[in-house]
């Protein structure tokens, strides 16, 4: 395989996430129609409303009345990533992933991340900080992880400027590089455990081809969320598990071809027609 294909979905990742902000900057600054408003609440082509269902939950429990086209939004958004990419938003949209993807590259380089597996929080640490977000927001009667999300601090920061934002987004740099690797995407962010609740059904999906598996398990070292390839180096089949961000690092470093892309119901006749 060669070093092009190795980073074909991650350049692909990035190309997407620095477009989405650039147009976003745009709408804001120069007036461009494209997409206006941002991750939150957005407008493509000033006609199509997207909005992040997670915070308009956390809206309707802390009691506020929301506008029929933020509801359409947030709607809209369920069914883009529910029955389609699966959870995408977390490795092809949202802007933290650079970061933390960064602080988890540097963590391996350093070897500072030997040996950490969850020691500190578990992977289903990110549901209870979900609905404890929820009903936060309903005691306070805001949006509780909206107020402190790094994630809206980061994307806000750039299309309007960025504040004192940026000591968030440091602090979880600062966390996945040197105390738990994929800590905050993998193990405590709420909006990634929300869409990969809302994921299980989507189309697109992540195919393993067991015939060809040598099983050296460079897939598994470089998931983020590495439980969910648990089927590697034993059976042919799909991954199923709503967790997966479809961010494509294991087609990317696998030698043996034994990985690929594929529609879920594509994926799941050629198994059967091969088992």
């Amino acid at each position: 395989m060669t070093s092009s294909n190795t980073l074909k979905y991650l350049v692909s990742r990035r190309v997407v996430q620095l477009l989405v902000m650039l147009l976003l900057f745009g709408g804001n600054y120069w007036g461009w129609t494209v997409l206006r408003g941002n991750l939150s609440q957005s407008l493509l082509f000033g006609t199509v409303p997207f909005a992040d269902p997670y915070a308009v939950l956390q809206l309707l429990a802390a009691g506020g009345l929301l506008a029929a086209n933020t509801l359409l939004g947030s709607l809209i958004t369920v069914v883009a990533y529910g029955l389609l990419g699966g959870r995408t938003f977390c490795a092809w949209v949202c802007p933290m992933n650079p970061v933390t993807d960064l602080a988890n590259w540097l963590a391996r380089r350093l070897g500072w991340n030997k040996g950490q597996k969850g020691k500190i929080f578990s992977r289903s640490s990110r549901y209870g900080v979900l609905i404890v977000s929820l009903v936060l927001s309903f005691v306070l009667g805001v949006a509780a992880f909206e107020a402190i999300s790094p994630i809206a601090m980061l994307h806000r920061g750039v299309v309007f400027g960025m504040g004192a934002g940026w000591m968030f987004v440091l602090a979880v740099f600062l966390f996945d590089l040197a105390v738990q690797r994929n800590g905050f995407c993998g193990h405590l962010c709420p909006l990634g455990a929300f869409y990969s609740l809302i994921s299980p059904l989507s189309l697109m999906r992540v195919q393993h081809d067991h015939d060809k598996c040598t099983s050296c398990m460079d897939c598994v070292k470089v998931c983020p969320e590495n439980e969910i390839l648990e089927l590697v180096g034993k059976s042919s089949g799909s991954v199923l598990d709503g967790v997966c961000t479809n961010c494509g690092r294991c087609i990317e470093v696998c030698h043996d071809d034994a990985l690929r892309f594929n529609l879920r119901k594509q994926a799941m006749s050629l198994e059967s027609g091969g088992s």
